[in-house]
């Protein structure tokens, strides 16, 4: 036997004197290792495998399952155990590291010193299981020394060490990912459930809500090491690992807005202002931490504090009875026991999976579920309230419509009743009108029959036409129900017929051609106008002789057109025209009417006057 053989064997029956040794068959299906080992804390951080045997009397014994250092970057943790196969077989074992999160696993067996490397940003390429694994053999009868260092320098330091069968170990395997799957299923599937009602509803709390579970997906994804296998390589996860505060605070921040939306905290001013507060001095601790390191043990408390405040709206809006309130806080509850046991079990206090393996899947599942129901609780709310909102609007709105039309009706009536006053005074200020001019131009006639002078009477017999011309229009309005506009031929034949009499002009024929109505208010002037103008044509145009008088009036591109002519001999022999008549003609066409005149006296007199009708 070599000196080298006899070596080992003293030392490791040396070694069988300071440890448990770990016993070994083919029957064996798991065994916790940490319980018959012994820790060495290296705070230097550079000894190595060699220097590590040197100090084997420096380990200290263990009888714990899971040992928790919280984040500890400043040291590495050596744990020594030896194994030893007691059956007549070669055996093939699996030691599983039961944590994913720790980024850098070495695994030395004290004969060959060659390290197996594992680790959350040091995993092996095949390898598909989610806690890092490293495989070892052992010859019948033998016995070995492991040694394992293990280092996580951002995320919290827990080791954790099972010795398994392979077989049983892949057979447990597969299982825990089936449920994994199952969980991360139920979460995408709840996201596009309420991604959906946001689309169709367009309520924010619903795409704040699904923020929060696609943070908590990624965040349980990298937790639980399935990013680490199916979904990113080293480089990836590197940068997951440097950016770990983003994905821890992102679930909690859209939790926040999804709370303060859904039970709409605006309407605790106060509580409102300490939550804005909380969100920003989180949002600014998560660029704290992704810029140093110096804080990163504090990185999960800014978080926890949050969640704890979220718990104690919600407990607060509950006793301002706020109905929403009611209905979620059972879920808030969940989401911080499950945030408790995370934090214990990555600061190592406590490990509650040992006991409640899938307790924060389960009650992120059943939060997720909750509040989901919550939401479908809130439209169905809203609903309701919009059905009740409805009937009372449809009552309001019958009540208001019979109010209204009960105004309008009386309102009605009483705008009939003032228009049949307002007609009846209409028609008695007409009558009393024309009866003042009638008696003006009866007296006028009767003082007529004292006067000798032709020329006087001549005077007489032009101011009572004129007088004659407005009386005849509130004769015309009297007998009439609408008094804004006047049959334009029957008011201008009678205003004719009185001249035709006045002037015994009975060789004269006088046309008409009448084509539009006029408003009173233009019909008054309209008639002195033609007044003097048919009294200038029977005074000066014929001399006795037979002639021929046409009126036209009608309505031509939004203008009014009123054509007087005669065939008589024009001004050119007319030396008694009355200048003064065409000046009040004038006067009424361009003052009143806002028209334009155009005088022809070449071949009789044709006179054509435009206006605006307004």
């Amino acid at each position: 036997m070599s000196i080298s053989k006899i070596i080992v064997i003293i030392f490791l029956n040396i070694s069988c004197l300071y440890s448990n040794i770990i016993k070994i068959d083919k029957d064996t299906s798991r065994i916790d290792i940490l319980p018959s080992s012994k820790v060495y804390l290296d705070k230097t951080k550079s000894k190595t495998l060699e220097d590590i045997k040197n100090l084997d009397d420096s380990f200290e014994p263990n009888d714990k399952k899971l040992l928790g250092y919280g984040y500890s970057p400043d040291f590495d943790v050596w744990v020594r155990f030896d194994i030893h196969n007691q059956s007549d077989k070669k055996l093939k074992q699996i030691i599983e590291y039961h944590n994913p999160l720790t980024t850098h696993i070495s695994l030395f067996d004290s004969v060959s010193s060659i390290a197996q490397n594992e680790g959350l940003l040091n995993k092996l390429q095949n390898r598909s299981t989610l806690n890092p694994i490293f495989e070892v053999e052992l010859e019948p009868q033998e016995t070995k020394t492991y040694y394992l260092k293990a280092s996580s320098y951002v995320t919290t330091l827990i080791v954790k060490l099972n010795l398994w069968n392979e077989k049983e170990f892949y057979s447990q395997e597969i299982k825990h990912q089936l449920i994994l799957a199952l969980f991360f299923g139920a979460m995408v599937i709840l996201a596009l459930y309420n991604l959906f009602i946001y689309f169709v509803v367009k309520d924010i709390s619903y795409l704040y809500y699904v923020l929060y579970i696609v943070g908590i997906v990624l965040h349980h994804l990298i937790y639980v090491g399935m990013a680490n296998v199916y979904l990113v390589n080293q480089q990836w996860m590197g940068y997951f690992v440097d950016y770990a505060a983003v994905f821890i605070a992102l679930p909690v921040l859209a939790l926040a807005m999804f709370s303060k939306t859904f039970l709409h905290i605006v309407q605790y001013p106060r509580v409102n202002k300490i939550l804005n507060l909380l969100i920003l001095v989180v949002f600014i601790s998560v660029i704290v931490f992704i810029s140093t390191d110096m804080f990163g043990k504090y990185r999960n408390l800014l978080v926890i504090s949050l969640l704890a405040y979220l718990i104690f709206i919600t407990v607060y809006a509950t006793y301002k009875k706020n109905q929403q309130a009611y209905f979620i806080l059972f879920g808030w509850s969940i989401i911080l026991v499950s945030g408790i046991c995370m934090y214990l079990s990555s600061a190592g206090v406590f490990n509650v999976y040992l006991y409640l393996p899938y307790i924060v899947e389960t009650g992120l599942v059943l939060e997720a579920l909750i509040f989901s129901i919550a939401l479908a609780n809130k439209i169905n709310t809203l609903q309701k309230e919009k059905v009740e909102a409805d009937k009372k609007l449809i009552l309001h709105q019958q009540s208001e419509t019979a109010r209204l039309e009960s105004i309008v009706t009386q309102k009605t009536d009483a705008l009939k009743i003032a228009l049949d006053e307002k007609e009846l005074l209409l028609r008695e200020l007409n009558h009393r009108v024309k009866n003042n001019m009638q008696t003006i131009v009866s007296l006028m006639r009767l003082q007529l029959d004292k006067v000798s002078d032709e020329k006087v009477q001549d005077i007489f017999v032009t101011i009572q036409n004129r007088i004659n011309a407005m009386s005849q229009l509130h004769i015309l309005l009297y007998n009439q129900e609408d008094v804004s506009h006047i049959d334009a031929f029957e008011y201008f034949d009678v205003i004719v017929e009185e001249l035709k009499e006045s002037y015994n002009s009975e060789k004269i024929s006088i046309k008409f051609d009448i084509t539009t109505k006029l408003k009173t208010e233009e019909a008054i002037y309209c008639g002195l106008i033609l007044n003097e103008l048919i009294t200038n044509s029977l005074k000066h145009a014929f001399a006795g002789q037979n002639g021929e008088i046409n009126i036209k009036l009608f309505q031509e591109n939004g203008k009014i057109n009123l054509y007087i002519s005669d065939n008589g001999v024009g001004f050119s022999t007319k030396n008694t025209i009355d200048s003064l008549g065409l000046t009040l003609v004038s006067t009424l066409v361009i003052e009143q009417l806002n028209g334009t005149i155009t005088i022809n006296s070449n071949n009789g007199v044709e006179v054509e006057i435009q206006w605006i009708s307004r």
